[in-house]
């Protein structure tokens, strides 16, 4: 027989203990390295994008334990464990959400996101969608070799057209995944594009990033050394370097030698055009605003591409708007404002409950 009883409330949870703030002195890149022995192939841009983090995190002024690193599965997923922080290696895709978790129980935390094409833009999509649109203060990092790594070679969704790999030995016919227009699409408060090849331009993006209070995306371009190298030689070798455009809010849309040449837009389509030397005024030429309301332009100059135009490098939008978490601990606080500190022994034990003979 089941009959109604009022069971006997929990005892109350213990208080738990204050943590070692590491706040309390200087902290430097060494802080942040472990002692595990760091396992990407010769040469992949995975050593850089570790080694600008880590000269990063120390100048922010959080402490250690308040920084948190996600990843899910791949090559670029090994990120936790060489990093000195609290961290979770999640399963494949899922990053985003194991993210978005921690973040909204503690919004103190500084969290991170690591994935690439493979994780974050196949199983993963969906996830990471949902994290930029609700502007949650995450910061994304997204690998990007247009190829799987870690499972030795097959088409990602950012490969090319027509890409022979080994999944794909006829050439793939699917169109590739275009991360930054997907995160500009989902209205991300903060969308970056940067290369592992150039220590100095990937820092002052990752800078940037970290100091965004919002969702931030950055795609880093890099070479997969063994499975597909060379896939962004036009931006990653030196000889190119002005053969990218490198995005500055409020400055004209310019590339080549001395700013030789640059973009309009002639009938809803960008067009490249040569400026002569000195000259400063050209008619109808493209000036970035990456606080603009209208994600419109960051898409169009996000959509140029070899071989008809160079690669766009920097800011692309970065927009100051509530995060989630800001509005979701307004709400809470708004309703227990009305209602009373809510007791959660007593909500267990309310309502209707059985004693099993």
């Amino acid at each position: 027989m089941n009959t109604p009883t009022d069971p006997p409330l929990p005892a109350p949870l213990p208080t738990p203990q204050a943590p070692n703030i590491d706040c309390l002195r200087d902290l430097t890149r060494k802080d942040f390295q472990t002692k595990q022995e760091v396992r990407w192939c010769p040469g992949c841009g995975d050593y850089a994008i570790l080694t600008q983090i880590q000269k990063l995190l120390p100048t922010l002024g959080i402490p250690r334990e308040r920084f948190v690193f996600v990843s899910g599965i791949g090559c670029s997923s090994r990120f936790p464990y060489y990093i000195n922080t609290f961290g979770f290696h999640g399963i494949h895709g899922r990053a985003p959400a194991i993210a978005m978790g921690v973040k909204a129980a503690n919004p103190d935390l500084s969290v991170w996101v690591v994935t690439g094409d493979g994780d974050g833009l196949s199983i993963g999509t969906n996830h990471l969608i949902h994290c930029l649109r609700r502007n949650i203060d995450i910061n994304i990092l997204l690998f990007n070799n247009r190829i799987y790594g870690l499972t030795k070679g097959q088409y990602s969704p950012t490969s090319e057209f027509g890409k022979v790999t080994k999944s794909s030995p006829l050439g793939t016919i699917e169109h590739p995944v275009r991360p930054i227009q997907m995160a500009l699409a989902a209205e991300a408060t903060f969308v970056a594009r940067t290369v592992a090849a150039d220590p100095a331009h990937m820092a002052q993006t990752l800078e940037a990033a970290a100091r965004h209070k919002g969702a931030s995306f950055i795609e880093i371009l890099q070479n997969c050394r063994v499975f597909n190298d060379g896939t962004f030689d036009q931006v990653n070798q030196r000889k190119n370097v002005d053969d990218r455009i490198i995005l500055e809010h409020g400055k004209p849309v310019r590339f080549g030698p001395n700013g030789s040449r640059g973009v309009v837009v002639r009938n809803m389509q960008p067009e490249i055009v040569e400026i002569a030397p000195a000259t400063t005024d050209v008619p109808g030429l493209l000036v970035h605003d990456e606080r603009a309301d209208s994600p419109a332009l960051a898409a169009l100059l996000a959509a140029l591409e070899p071989p008809q135009f160079p690669t766009a490098l920097g800011v692309f939008r970065a927009r100051e708007e509530p995060t989630y978490e800001e509005m979701m601990v307004q709400q809470i606080e708004a309703y227990q404002a009305r209602r009373g500190p809510g007791d959660l022994r007593r909500l267990f034990a309310s309502g209707a409950t059985w004693q099993i003979d």
